[in-house]
């Protein structure tokens, strides 16, 4: 093994352990103490943040910012680093948004000329948009520490009709058409809810909590694939070509979503009794493009909403 081939080993067997002792790692790559000592010291002046402690228990330890070794990428693997990157652009708030930044440059500066070009071209042709949508989420960084170290957190938190202080206990974060959200198991309501964390105004408090206390999903994806999926009403809406096209970009109503041969589609799926709601105000803007069938408590409620509507302009 060469020196430069060594290093790399040796910088992905410290990433692993964290902490050694140098006759381990002699041990390990079969040179003398003397080598290694040698080999440590290029890892530090490299910027490999290692420190060493003396005493019995001693040895060297790597700090909590570790730098990882070298990786080699092709061609194809280097733009699709930025292309996945694109993607995040224009998000107004990022949890690693200055890191972001950075590793792009150092990326970059490392990619040949021809490279260099081709990347460029990409981002002038290709973009992931997502809407501006001029929310603030100053406490994005903070809540991703607390869902990544599995606390709850009382928050105080300004919904659309009010401002309350809660516990809730974050399932994961997730991104959609510009916004941040936060499900998490809301232990004033006693059931999960969905947090925009552009409306937590203020962390007041983070602790552990007792996880069998709680029946939450796993994970954010575990979360997402059950996503407003339930059988309390069945919904049955006839659409126009225009208000398939509409339908077909949102996430909930593309899923029972049916275009017909003859023109136009059917939205025809179960949902839970908290959506209908949501429904209805979704296709009061459709008019003639929407035609509700069923079930007839969401007729009822669009009745309501256009009476609601039409008074505000008497």
């Amino acid at each position: 093994m060469s020196k430069a081939e060594r290093l790399i080993e040796m910088m992905i067997t410290i990433n692993a352990k964290r902490h050694f002792t140098v006759g381990e790692l002699a041990d390990e790559f079969s040179v003398s103490k003397r080598t290694i000592l040698r080999d440590l010291q290029e890892l530090e002046k490299a910027g490999f943040p290692l420190y060493s402690e003396v005493g019995a228990a001693g040895g060297y330890h790597i700090l909590k910012e570790r730098i990882l070794p070298p990786i080699v990428f092709s061609e194809n693997e280097a733009k699709a680093v930025f292309f996945a990157c694109q993607a995040l652009q224009f998000y107004h708030d990022l949890p690693f948004e200055q890191e972001t930044i950075s590793v792009l440059k150092k990326f970059l500066n490392c990619l040949p000329t021809d490279i260099q070009s081709s990347i460029t071209q990409v981002q002038n042709k290709v973009i992931f948009w997502t809407p501006d949508r001029h929310c603030d989420s100053p406490l994005l960084k903070s809540m991703f520490h607390i869902i990544v170290s599995q606390l709850a957190a009382t928050i105080r938190y300004s919904s659309a009709h009010s401002e309350s202080v809660r516990t809730i206990i974050p399932i994961g974060l997730y991104a959609m058409n510009g916004l941040w959200y936060c499900p998490a198991y809301c232990t004033t309501a006693n059931q999960i809810r969905e947090f925009r964390v552009d409306r937590i105004k203020e962390i007041i408090e983070e602790k552990p909590y007792h996880k069998e206390k709680y029946s939450i999903p796993s994970s954010i994806q575990a979360y997402l694939e059950t996503l407003e999926i339930g059988n309390d009403y069945h919904i049955k809406i006839q659409l126009t070509d225009i208000g398939v096209k509409r339908c077909e970009t949102e996430y909930l109503l593309a899923r029972g979503l049916k275009t017909l041969p003859t023109g136009g589609g059917m939205i025809d799926m179960e949902i839970r009794q908290s959506t209908l709601e949501w429904v209805a105000e979704y296709f009061l803007p459709f008019g003639n493009n929407a035609t509700i069938l069923e079930p007839i408590e969401l007729i009822q409620l669009m009745k309501h909403k256009v009476h609601e509507l039409y008074q505000h302009y008497v």
